[in-house]
């Protein structure tokens, strides 16, 4: 069946905080200069926020500067950061560091702790009540090119596929969306950025990316828990992690009686037998952490990937047709957690140069404008200082420590070296050489198992499809993974996705559940090998996190 297309002047591929800040902008600017912008945001997601998860301490720097009366608005902010504490967790003992000596990027006075679902959905809101035409369960599968090579579009994935891949009784084709430019705000990893990369060589210039897979719990308390404190926000480092390996806690305390709980793992990690999931279940046993959510009832669950590889690992963000923003190039603050103000901002920079581009009569040329402001930016500015926060911490968790602190303390991220980065799949070691994680076995009231866990996530796909992750050589799976790093994505994977199955007088057998899927991409980041390919499912599949 013959695909129907539209046309829009600007199109963006991705309803997070990146693209729907783009959105708004676009608006914004039309409306300053008394024009008229037609603005389309499609998003993967069943409703906007669906796959929305984050920490999550937001910086409102860039929502002031997009939206100044956000508070008037109804911004759901739950309450303002009252209270910081980073703290160094051995086995049995918690050490606190004295506010005096944190770096600035780890102080989140005039911070807010917010639910980041709930705060997309609202940005949403604002967008489509300035005209922004918004699609929510439409996910991005196919870029489209034009007869000079440049990017047009973006074609939208079949709906109604059977298992091979050909037509079932309700296949609907998807649909071409055309656009003068056409921004990817897909999030960490996304599948078309990806394509676009290695399509105009985008990484050509830089380091590898590189990623830390966080898993987030969502609890509530009871009413007057002796240790809920709206505005508590909380980070640890250190214990269930040796100390040569990459990660570390968050927990947020919000005004309704919950706690999110959050444990982030860096990719980078050597041990195949690390599993970032039984990480954040152990954690949550230590005396100091435990204490906060005794009496408590997990409520949500959820996993995503995030890039951490600051200025160093960004690729070159334009290309003819469009640019990539957001999580989806990389724009990140992991010294700081946080990302939601610097992709936000990204997208605005992004809309005002296709703005000023489409203005002056010109249509999918390169934006230059757009990394030109990026560089003069406080974006650009707040990146480049904890630039090398991510090697640092390759030393070690305590040299690591010491190093980012005299950087940041002393030099104010101002020295003039620069480390590198490099791939992620290329650090793990083969299980030999590695010793097994003996972890706990969940006891259902503070620790639990993956597959309780992913309920609680409200993960659905359509079974009788195409299996979104592809296996680029399936013989791989067993020839290299099983037998060299027993299998880590049975490990890695936050949804129990993949699994070896041994059957008596039978070979091993991998088996992908691609229903429990998350859309956290781990796999596609830490295989050693690089030989699964995350892709979109139907629209509209997936978690669907209530306010993650």
């Amino acid at each position: 069946m013959e695909r129907e297309s539209m046309e829009f002047d600007v199109l963006i591929v991705g309803g997070g905080p990146a693209g729907l800040a783009a959105a708004i902008r676009l608006k914004q600017c039309a409306e300053e200069k008394g024009t008229e912008l037609n603005v389309c945001v499609i998003e993967k997601g069943a409703e906007i926020g669906a796959h929305i998860l984050a920490g999550s301490v937001l910086d409102p720097i860039s929502l002031r500067e997009l939206l100044p009366d956000f508070e008037e608005r109804g911004c759901p902010l739950s309450a303002p950061v009252t209270e910081d504490r980073v703290v160094f967790l051995s086995a049995t003992k918690a050490f606190a560091t004295p506010n005096f000596a944190l770096p600035n990027c780890f102080v989140n006075h005039g911070n807010y702790v917010v639910r980041l679902g709930h705060f997309t959905k609202w940005l949403g809101e604002q967008a489509e009540a300035i005209g922004v035409e918004i699609y929510p369960g439409f996910a991005g599968s196919e870029i489209l090119y034009d007869e000079n090579g440049a990017v047009k579009g973006v074609a939208t994935g079949d709906m109604g596929l059977n298992r091979d891949g050909t037509p079932g009784p309700n296949h609907q084709p998807g649909m071409e969306l055309h656009a003068k430019y056409t921004f990817f705000a897909e999030g960490c990893r996304g599948q078309l950025g990806r394509e676009l990369m290695e399509h105009f060589n985008l990484r050509r210039d830089c380091d590898p990316q590189v990623y830390g897979i966080g898993v987030k719990e969502l609890w509530e308390v009871p009413e007057g828990h002796p240790e809920h404190k709206p505005g508590l926000a909380i980070h640890t480092a250190g214990w269930p992690l040796d100390v040569n390996t990459y990660g570390g806690s968050s927990m947020y305390h919000f005004k309704e009686n919950l706690v999110s709980v959050g444990f982030v793992v860096g990719l980078n990690y050597q041990n195949p037998y690390i599993s970032p999931f039984e990480e954040l279940q152990r954690y949550k046993t230590h005396p100091y952490i435990r204490r906060f959510l005794e009496g408590g009832k997990r409520i949500a669950y959820g996993a995503r990937a995030i890039s951490a590889g600051s200025i160093q690992s960004l690729p070159k963000t334009i290309f003819p047709g469009g640019a990539l923003i957001g999580d989806d190039a990389g724009f990140l603050n992991a010294a700081r957690l946080k990302g939601t103000h610097t992709c936000m901002k990204s997208g605005m920079l992004a809309a005002e140069a296709a703005f000023q581009a489409i203005t002056e009569g010109r249509s999918r040329d390169e934006l230059t404008a757009f990394p030109e402001s990026f560089r003069s930016s406080w974006a650009y500015n707040e990146l480049y200082k904890t630039r090398n926060f991510k090697p640092y911490l390759k030393k070690g968790l305590i040299l690591g420590s010491l190093l980012f602190g005299m950087d940041q303390k002393l030099f104010s991220g101002r020295l003039p070296w620069t480390w590198r980065n490099t791939a992620d799949h290329e650090a793990l070691l083969p299980a030999s050489q590695c010793k097994p994680i003996d972890y706990p076995k969940p006891d259902g009231v503070l620790t639990f198992d993956r597959l309780s866990s992913v309920f609680l996530s409200n993960t659905n796909h359509e079974e009788n499809q195409p299996c979104h992750l592809k296996l680029k050589d399936p013989s791989v799976a067993l020839k290299v993974n099983l037998e060299q790093y027993d299998s880590p994505e049975q490990r890695y994977c936050p949804a129990g996705v993949y699994e070896i199955v041994r059957e008596e007088g039978a070979e091993p057998r991998l088996q992908i559940n691609a229903q429990n899927c998350l859309h956290c991409k781990t796999c596609d980041i830490k295989d050693p090998t690089q030989n699964i390919v995350w892709t979109a499912p139907q629209g509209g599949e997936g978690p669907l996190y209530q306010g993650m």
